[in-house]
């Protein structure tokens, strides 16, 4: 019976400490983030969470994606999205700014909030940017993604430029890349979201092996 119990608690703390290794992700983020008008286990967490286990990554991915939210949104819920078992966070947010042509100074200073909060919670960060239109105007435009670059910059983050990135490759035009989104143009199918997982995949193994180190 002593030998069970030694065997026992052997396996409980083998278990535990596998457990202990576990990388837990938060990505706080918008529609993109959230899954929407996609089945369960298509949108962009599922998918993500099964390829970095896939490469043999131990994670789990908490979908902090809230439809329509801005980066005010992101704001308003990222301490309590940063709960004690989160080891790293995803800030992908920004589209809905855009689409609703919010002052890019503002979404600047609610990421750096965002990123700051981060920072004092001591999680190693991916900041997710947007190539975007020149519906208002170029100086927009700049201002609008350059403010990923240099907040990455300032909190010494992974940046991964362009949710989109992958739909782009190729030369594609924006015709084309409709064959990757949903009906409404905006969002994307579940294989467009496999290909921004599969291209996005490599820098967030990078944020896994920094909450490692």
């Amino acid at each position: 019976m002593r030998v069970l119990r030694n065997l026992s608690g052997a396996v409980l703390l083998t278990m535990t400490a596998a457990h202990a290794e576990t990388v837990t992700i938060a990505a706080l983020g918008d529609s993109l983030t959230a899954g929407y008008g996609l089945d369960q286990g298509q949108g962009f967490v599922p998918q993500l969470e099964q390829w970095l286990r896939d490469q043999g990554a131990d994670v789990t991915i908490v979908n902090a994606g809230v439809s329509g939210d801005t980066t005010a949104g992101g704001l308003a819920r990222v301490d309590w999205t940063l709960t004690p078992d989160v080891d790293a966070m995803i800030v992908a947010l920004g589209g809905n700014d855009y689409l609703r042509g919010l002052d890019p100074a503002n979404s600047r200073a609610n990421l750096d909030a965002i990123l700051a909060a981060g920072q004092a919670a001591g999680v190693d960060m991916l900041l997710v940017g947007l190539t975007v239109g020149t519906n208002y105007g170029p100086n927009f435009k700049r201002e609008f993604e350059g403010m990923y670059v240099e907040l990455a910059a300032q909190y010494e983050t992974l940046l991964y430029p362009d949710m989109f990135a992958a739909l782009r490759a190729g030369g594609e035009t924006q015709s084309d890349m409709r064959r990757y989104m949903q009906a409404d143009g905006i969002h994307p199918s579940a294989e467009g979201v496999a290909m921004i997982v599969a291209n996005m995949g490599p820098t967030i193994l990078e944020l896994v092996a920094a909450t490692q180190e």
